[in-house]
């Protein structure tokens, strides 16, 4: 099987660490995705945000970086911060390996886009206008994210 890392962590994130997890010499191209804490969302004002995750979500990420390895023939890395953010800090790192870019570059973005949906972290964010929102957090009978 492809190499695999996936990690939680409530420390910033090197993205160099991430890239060198995937890499080697026989990969021709590496894709680095950082996912970085913006000053706006949706037209607001970011004063704060904060990462909560479900504490099987690391075993999550695993299973989300396995599979997508496993599906392409793909080494993949991801580490995924929780806790208070400031903007301009690395929320989520990723790193594709591959033969050719383009395969790369595809898998990179079905990764990040499949991290989002299966791995249980959850976004509650502060507006400069006081308001509050909460984004990928379970909206069924579940109780949100404790404090």
């Amino acid at each position: 099987m492809p190499d695999v890392l996936a990690r939680i962590t409530t420390e910033p994130i090197d993205p160099v660490e991430v890239n060198a997890a995937v890499a080697g010499p026989e990969n021709g191209a590496t894709v680095l995705f950082t996912g970085v804490v913006r000053n706006l969302d949706n037209g607001q004002i970011v004063t704060g945000l904060e990462y909560r995750s479900h504490p099987d979500a690391e075993r999550f990420l695993y299973d989300c970086c396995r599979g997508v390895a496993q599906q392409f023939g793909l080494s993949v890395a991801a580490v995924h911060r929780v806790g208070t953010l400031r903007v301009g800090d690395l929320a989520l790192v990723t790193s594709v390996a591959a033969p050719h870019r383009a395969d790369a570059f595809t898998v990179s973005k079905l990764f990040v886009d499949r991290i989002k949906v299966c791995v249980p972290i959850w976004k509650h964010q502060s507006f400069a206008d006081g308001t509050v929102e909460w984004v990928g957090a379970p909206t069924s009978n579940l109780e949100a994210p404790a404090s």
